[in-house]
């Protein structure tokens, strides 16, 4: 079965993306290449085929909430929203405690487990799929929580994929539930709590665990980010809509105010 899956780039493509990206934040391919095989070794024969995310993706919008500042004042937007119908939710990490603090069970969480664990297993148990990414820098994590997520996990890298392992490109959790999305048939795609600015929203990282070093790296992904969202959006035969409320303007993404205005796009 095909592993690294995204109709609309090659994987050439997405590995000359890559490697400029470990050059960009001083990666460790070896590590990589270790979460990777660490990942495939503990879900070989278990991990979800992505037939199943095809399923409840294709002919769909996928909303995916970010974990920027703007992500609450989204959320509500999204819960006063009346025609729900046909939008599947995704949730990049963090942003999966501020959905699940308003009741909302993301379909889909995409992840490198570095956000709430515990909110991470709860969505799990409640019903979220869970596609969790390998990287050099959350070894022990996939050491530590992998066991606890028995089913309906889709297990990803960013190298050349192999094993049970998938790449659709993308990099942080936000722009891969984007990259995810346009692989799998959706009709648009919508973004929300998705700033990717110079500040950091509280469900992304608490400002007191980052460094300066930290936060210089999160700005420099958040930059990485921008980047590969307008690459993808110039590539792709799909509208994809920007409803977050505050935040960067992208490049070959429509910027709209509301969910109606959405709607009323969406019917021109």
């Amino acid at each position: 079965m095909k592993r690294f899956h995204n109709s609309w780039i090659t994987l050439d493509e997405w590995l000359a993306w890559y490697h400029e990206i470990v050059r960009e934040c001083q990666l460790d391919e070896l590590a990589d290449l270790e979460a990777a095989v660490l990942l495939d070794s503990m879900l070989r024969g278990k991990a979800l085929e992505f037939t199943q995310i095809i399923r409840i993706l294709s002919g769909k919008i996928s909303i995916v909430f970010g974990a920027g500042p703007s992500l609450e004042i989204d959320i509500e937007k999204y819960i006063d929203f009346s025609q729900k119908d046909g939008f599947v939710v995704l949730a990049a990490d963090g942003a999966t405690t501020a959905l699940l603090k308003h009741g909302i069970v993301p379909d889909i969480v995409v992840t490198d487990l570095d956000g709430n664990t515990d909110d991470l297993i709860r969505a799990h148990v409640e019903g979220s799929i869970i596609v969790v990414h390998a990287h050099g820098d959350n070894i022990n994590q996939l050491k530590n929580n992998i066991p606890l997520m028995f089913k309906n996990v889709l297990p990803t890298t960013q190298i050349e994929p192999f094993g049970c392992l998938y790449n659709f490109g993308g990099f942080t959790d936000g722009d891969r539930a984007v990259f995810l999305s346009s692989s799998a048939g959706v009709r648009a795609i919508v973004l929300a709590g998705m700033d990717l600015g110079e500040e950091i929203g509280p469900y992304s990282k608490p400002i007191s665990a980052l460094t300066p070093k930290l936060l210089t790296m999160k700005k420099k992904k958040l930059k990485i980010a921008r980047a590969l969202l307008e690459w993808l959006a110039a590539k792709i035969p799909l509208s994809i809509y920007n409803i977050t409320s505050q935040g960067v303007e992208l490049q070959g993404v429509i910027r709209l105010r509301s969910f109606d205005e959405l709607m009323l796009h969406r019917l021109r």
